[in-house]
């Protein structure tokens, strides 16, 4: 920049020396001197510059070198730091390997017995529900059987008060009172022949001790086997079958709301095409019960339903397929060829199915029941009997007899209206209950 201001300072000058009288202002030698030490000005203030420049950069790489540096130690001692640490750590770890190994146990067993006392917890809760339920429902049963109790116990009470020895007029009257209470002939000899047998094997001589022996021959007549609910565990279908007025679809509608409480998928088939109302009645169940029903027209072909519920419940990957049936067609034979059809479907188009078949019984008509039993057992293969309205009748004793000479067991008793009044036989309770043995 100097260079250039002194050039247009020479030209100022040559104008001044070129004007009238300038020439004694001016000196040439002294412009041109000017001009040298201006380039040379110049010049050095270049190499000056450049200088600059070359230590500044000397200066910022021996910074960033220095930077380096220090970042290098750093690090080191960070790596350093962190292998001292965990040197002392593996050395702390192994001097107080003991004492941690220990502590470990401890907790370890802390959260053991932790885990143990909730699991007890639960299963205490659950076992209290369950209990307070089967309290509930034997209680219900216990006043259900009134009837058939008393007819029993006050014969049985008055026989063990009036006889003072083990004698056949004394297992005589024990026959008398169980026929009497609809148990049936046939049952009520091996209820005798079992108590005889339990008698001589424990060499029972006082009358006293036959009445716990005559509950636990009943007992013995009345045993469901283990097995006796695979269907609630498999894929399954089930065929209620029973006359009209038994209870059949109200069973039905009970045990699917039971099935569905307990997390199964379940559907229903209204294969009652006949009935008056049926369908209807099925649906409002269902309704109840949250669960889904294949239905169609009146008097169409129960197969037919039947065909449509089997592929419905494969496609929604039920669990049960409950399906209703007629109750009473024309004569035996209609009913006969009726069930075989409906059993080709099911054979044929969900052949995998675990197979149930109930027949629903009503308790109130006793020694019918027995006899409705027999005559469909001759055109179905039935599984499990359903036993149902044993609530205020007196022949409540049917259940032993049916079970005792169909060797069909009794699956489930009915005692009132609700959806938990129809619950699982048991053998015990049930007989506890006639014999005013509180559980």
């Amino acid at each position: 920049m100097a260079f250039f201001g002194l050039f247009k300072k020479r030209k100022e000058d040559k104008d001044v020396a070129e004007s009238p009288g300038g020439s004694e202002q001016l000196v040439e030698g002294n412009g041109l001197e000017e001009i040298k030490d201006a380039v040379s000005t110049e010049i050095d203030q270049e190499e000056k510059d450049s200088e600059s420049e070359i230590i500044i950069e000397e200066e910022e790489e021996e910074k960033t070198e220095e930077l380096e540096n220090a970042d290098a130690v750093n690090v080191t001692g960070s790596v350093q730091g962190a292998i001292r640490e965990a040197v002392f750590e593996e050395i702390s770890s192994v001097e107080n390997c003991d004492e941690v190994e220990l502590e470990e146990e401890n907790q370890g067993l802390n959260m053991d017995t932790m885990q143990d006392e909730i699991q007890e917890a639960v299963a205490f809760e659950v076992e209290k529900t369950e209990g307070k339920e089967k309290k509930g429902f034997f209680k219900r049963l216990f006043s259900g059987l009134e009837k058939t109790r008393n007819s029993i116990t006050s014969g049985i009470d008055s026989i063990f008060s009036s006889f003072s020895k083990i004698d056949d007029d004394f297992f005589e009257e024990i026959e008398e009172v169980l026929v009497m209470a609809d148990i049936g002939i046939h049952t009520t000899n091996a209820i005798i022949e079992e108590l005889k047998t339990r008698i001589k094997e424990q060499k029972i001589k006082e009358v006293s001790q036959c009445r716990q022996l005559l509950i636990e021959s009943i007992k013995q007549q009345m045993k469901v086997d283990e097995r006796a609910y695979e269907f609630e565990n498999r894929k399954s279908v089930v065929l209620f079958i029973g006359v009209n007025g038994v209870g059949k679809t109200t069973s039905i509608g009970k045990l699917s709301g039971q099935l569905k409480e307990n997390g199964k998928k379940v559907l229903v088939a209204a294969a009652d095409t006949f009935r008056a109302a049926a369908i209807e009645q099925l649906e409002e169940w269902t309704k109840r019960a949250g669960v889904g029903i294949i239905a169609q027209q009146e008097n169409s072909d129960p197969a037919a339903v039947v065909y449509d519920a089997i592929t419905a419940a494969k496609a929604r990957n039920t669990d049960v397929l409950l399906c209703d049936t007629a109750g009473r067609l024309h004569n035996k034979k209609n009913l006969m060829e009726e069930l075989k059809k409906i059993n080709r479907i099911i054979d044929r188009e969900y052949p995998d199915a675990y197979r149930e078949t109930f027949i629903v019984l009503d308790g109130t008509t006793g020694q019918n029941a027995l006899a409705q039993a027999k005559q469909f057992s001759e055109v179905a293969e039935i599984s499990g009997i359903i036993l149902t309205k044993l609530d205020g009748t007196a022949k409540g004793g049917i259940a032993i007899a049916i079970q005792s000479e169909l060797g069909i067991p009794v699956k489930y008793i009915g005692i009132g209206e609700k959806i938990d009044d129809l619950q699982k036989f048991d053998a015990d309770s049930f007989v506890n209950a006639l014999f005013e043995t509180q559980e």
